[in-house]
């Protein structure tokens, strides 16, 4: 089957003979080229390519002035708002939020001739009555509006002196000088394939048809143009309707081909990555089914953000591929550097930087390249410097750039504040060039790539600073960052008429494919929605022709339904599972398609999902072979602690990640106090506090002596403990006020008991350990541990546990011996027990008492351990060594494997 260009060729090479006295204009460049190969085909004779125009181009040719970059366009409006508007100005980086959206509304006004002395007249009045009981604010606010008129002109005005123009007043000049351009051209003009049209285009193609030296032909077919109500028709049925050239000439471009029989399935599938990984199962099935398909097959991209994980999708076995879209720059590698490096300049106080801004920025793949020169100050050097000491807030000083050399690699990324953001452009180049210098040594010709589009890109905020005063700060500059980038893209090279094409739904105007692939037609993206980023309110648009959401929403449907116009296999995919920031249901497109009974036979519909298997949880279990008994030996040899006994009957795997294995928990910033790190300061500062007391009896007054000394050794302790962290404000201040708190209650609750008790310091943090006799096993096994304190009250030996977590009165008794081995709810008990063993190896005692101090629970005193009696005696350890001589053989025991525990 004929596609429309080549349709279109035919009948121009059978009315002229010749292409010499023609010019082809089309919607867009890409359907240009695919025109010029078209052309070459048709031709029986070599021949001049004809002049082939996009309609932009077109219009700009005829206007006589350039487009503008969207950049241009925002700085001369500031420029003219900051001249023609007397009230109090916005500055520049608050203006760039809604100065888009006029300019926006200023190019509708142009494209669509709009008068504008009426319309801003119109919005004035509509504000005025809107905002009749008046305050300061409200009268700053309408005066704003009765200004857009001057704004409006002085804009334009500006821009054309300097021979330039948004694309509206492109435009609008392209109509005042269409006859100047049709007096000294004679050549047959040809418009192909356009649809909907704004009042600039409608002018401009009207008067090159009413002066003869033009034809149009549209992409549309018959079915849809002779339905009076079809959206797809919409447009060119008015065009019939209005345009005084259809009078007596009749249209064409029109086809009778959409009701020929289609393999048309419409898929449900859920999430976006979904539908990317469909596609690319449905492009193998097409290659093995025949690879002819690819050839003249399109993916189009409903939602281009899908672009990346289509092209990911794509089978190894499509060799040709062209993507019509470019790579987003916002989404490389370098764009995401520059981010962190304005987030961390832009959020610097007078501490300093962050520690997790200067971490993401180390953390950086091209900054670990760029510093892997560097030895002494490698990425993850630093790194593990600023987590070692703690280093909420970071300078030069601590990053040692204070009087290092500039050429440090490192120095192209830490430096002292910049004074202005001149300096932050002049600063990035210079990281530019680093990276560059590195990645040419390296190879790596993508990143240079990257690295060549942001050096333009940091050239031209070097420009447009130096050109205006008013980018006076980083985070107004951060701002045209992000709008640039947003913009802008990397463009792929390839072949463009061969292989698998990806592209947009506005890259597909007047293109023909045999297979069509349709993603994301959901509602909200296809089509777009009720989204009105405009100042111009719906019934001032309506009153002045000038394009609302229904007139999106029909182009979008001409757009569908012109790719199922010649297409034999269509597969139509959407989202099953609506996302109010992906769009909503399927579209109304598929359900208006389904409801066509002429084309209801041709339609498969399927609903696509993984394969949901049921994942049971296999619990972890590690064989004990030779190697882990040996290193199980080398532990018992050193020691088994009562809390790594503990840890094993909570969960054996644990046991064996941390205690064989080594594998603790990842070091990292406190930012705030850790809960292991309160308690070390708690146990650090009562040891320190009590020192002097060894081998003596506490008094109220000694006890009462060293209350003073408290808030000082408190804060020793967590200069020592936690580093160089800040606990001047926040949580740590807190933390800080807390552990202050909890010394001082618990100096107080000791006064209190010495009243009426003796109480004798014995020993404080003091290491004990104790060889356990266990005849099944042919080597050592030692229990070591760490008692906090020993102490003598009224003639009664005590070992005292301290805690700062929460304990109660029944975590530390013992109802029975059963289960003492596997219910981690006695690890107290356990605990308290493994202390008393290990402290009647170093002093024999008939009996003794053992217990945890609470600092959550202060209240309850000394919460003692309680088994049969209220003391710890000879047969209170007799069951307990039994007790642990079971535990120690499960752990030594080769047939009984690490398994983990359903906790």
């Amino acid at each position: 089957m004929q596609s429309f260009l080549e349709e279109v060729i035919s009948n121009i090479w059978a009315k002229y003979k010749s292409f010499d006295n023609v010019v082809f204009i089309l919607p867009s460049k890409r359907a240009g080229t695919f025109l010029k190969n078209n052309l070459a085909k048709t031709a029986k004779k070599t021949f001049f390519s004809p002049k082939i125009y996009s309609i932009e181009s077109f219009v700009e040719k005829v206007s006589g002035i350039s487009y503008a970059s969207n950049t241009q366009q925002l700085f001369e409006l500031y420029n003219s708002y900051l001249k023609t508007y007397n009230g109090e100005k916005d500055e520049f980086h608050s203006f760039s939020k809604w100065g888009q959206t006029l300019l926006q509304d200023i190019n509708e006004i142009d494209r669509y001739l709009v008068n504008p002395q009426q319309i801003f007249s119109y919005l004035y009045a509509i504000k005025e009555l809107d905002y009749w009981d008046k305050t300061k604010m409200m009268k700053a606010y309408i005066h704003f509006w009765k200004n857009l008129e001057q704004l409006y002109t002085h804009f334009n005005s500006n821009l054309i002196d300097k021979g330039i123009g948004h694309q509206g007043l492109v435009y609008r000049k392209a109509t005042a000088n269409i006859e100047d351009y049709i007096a000294v051209n004679s050549k047959q003009h040809i418009f192909i394939g356009f649809n909907a049209l704004n009042k600039a285009e409608d002018y401009i193609i009207q008067k090159i048809l009413e002066y003869g030296i033009g034809d149009i032909y549209w992409d549309i077919d018959s079915y849809f143009l002779e339905d009076p109500i079809h959206d797809a028709g919409y447009f060119i049925r008015q065009h019939k309707k209005n345009w005084p050239y259809f009078r007596d000439n009749p249209l064409k471009g029109f086809s009778n081909i959409y009701l020929s029989q289609k393999n048309i399935q419409v898929i449900g599938v859920p999430k976006s990555v979904s539908q990317a990984k469909y596609v690319g199962g449905l492009l193998k099935d097409l290659k093995e089914k025949d690879g002819d398909y690819i050839k003249n097959t399109a993916v189009i991209l409903g939602d281009e953000t899908l672009l990346n994980p289509i092209i990911n999708s794509i089978p190894k076995e499509i060799e040709g591929i062209n993507i019509t879209m470019g790579y987003p720059l916002h989404k490389t590698p370098v764009a995401s550097l520059f981010s962190q490096l304005f987030e961390l300049y832009i959020s610097t106080s007078s501490k300093g930087w962050y520690f997790k801004n200067v971490i993401d920025v180390l953390s950086h793949p091209y900054v670990q390249i760029l510093l892997s020169v560097d030895e002494e100050n490698s990425s993850s050097k630093i790194s593990e410097e600023i987590i070692k000491k703690n280093w909420v807030h970071i300078n030069l000083h601590k990053m040692g750039l204070a009087s290092q050399k500039k050429s440090s690699p490192l120095s192209l990324l830490f430096y002292k504040n910049p004074d202005s953001p001149i300096e932050f452009v002049e600063k990035s180049l210079r990281l530019i060039e680093g990276i560059k210098n590195v990645f040419i040594e390296k190879g790596n010709s993508l990143g240079l790539e990257y690295l060549y589009r942001f050096n333009r890109l940091f050239n031209q905020l070097d420009e447009v600073i130096k050109k205006h005063s008013f980018i006076k700060d980083l985070k107004t500059l951060y701002g045209l960052y992000q709008e640039l980038i947003s913009s802008e893209t990397l463009d792929f090279q390839g072949e463009p008429l061969k292989g698998l094409q990806v592209m947009g739904m506005l890259e597909s105007r007047n293109l023909d494919f045999e297979t069509v692939i349709i993603t994301s037609v959901n509602e909200g993206i296809l089509p777009s929605g009720k989204s009105n980023n405009s100042f111009i309110p719906f019934d001032v648009k309506k009153e002045y022709d000038l394009p609302t959401y229904k007139e999106k929403d029909a182009v979008y449907t001409y757009h569908f339904y012109r790719l199922l116009h010649r297409a034999k296999n269509v597969y139509i995919l959407y989202n099953t599972e609506p996302d109010v920031l992906e769009g909503g249901e399927k579209s109304r497109l598929i359900t208006q398609l389904l409801t066509d009974e002429n084309k209801a036979q041709d339609i498969i519909q399927i609903i696509a999902s993984p394969e949901i298997q049921a994942v049971s949880k296999n619990l972890e279990q590690v064989q004990k072979g030779e190697n882990l008994i040996n290193e199980i030996k080398k532990l018992a040899s050193k020691g088994f602690s009562p809390s790594s006994l503990s840890n094993y009957i909570r969960n054996p795997i644990d046991f064996y990640k941390q205690s064989i294995l080594k594998i603790n928990d990842v070091l990292e910033v406190e930012e705030n106090v850790a809960a292991n790190t309160f308690g070390t300061i708690v146990h650090d500062t009562l040891e320190e506090l009590y020192m002097p007391f060894v081998g003596s009896f506490l008094t109220q007054e000694n006890l009462m002596a060293i209350k003073t000394s408290i808030p000082k050794i408190v804060t020793s302790n967590f200069k020592k403990t936690y580093s160089d962290g800040d606990i001047t404000s926040g949580k740590n201040l807190i933390a800080y006020n807390v552990v202050l708190k909890y010394i001082e209650t618990f100096i107080q609750m000791e006064i209190h008991e010495v009243k009426n008790h003796q109480i004798k310091i014995i020993g404080l943090e003091e290491k004990l350990e104790v060889k356990l006799n266990i005849a099944e096993l042919d080597f050592p096994v030692i229990l070591k541990g760490k008692l906090d304190r020993i102490d003598e009250k009224d003639g009664v030996i005590r070992i005292i546990d301290y805690k700062t977590g929460k304990v109660e009165a029944r975590d530390v008794k013992l109802t029975d011996w059963e289960g003492l081995n596997n219910d981690y709810k006695k690890n107290k008990a356990f605990q308290l027990l493994c202390y008393a063993l290990m402290y009647n190896e170093k002093e024999s005692f008939q009996t003794i008492e053992a217990g945890i101090y609470s600092f959550k629970n202060l209240k309850s005193g000394l919460l003692k351990f309680k088994a049969e009696n209220a003391y710890i005696n000879e047969e209170t350890l007799t069951n307990f060594k039994a007790s642990l001589k079971e535990l120690i053989l499960e752990i030594c025991n080769p047939e009984i494997s690490f398994l983990e525990k359903e906790l």
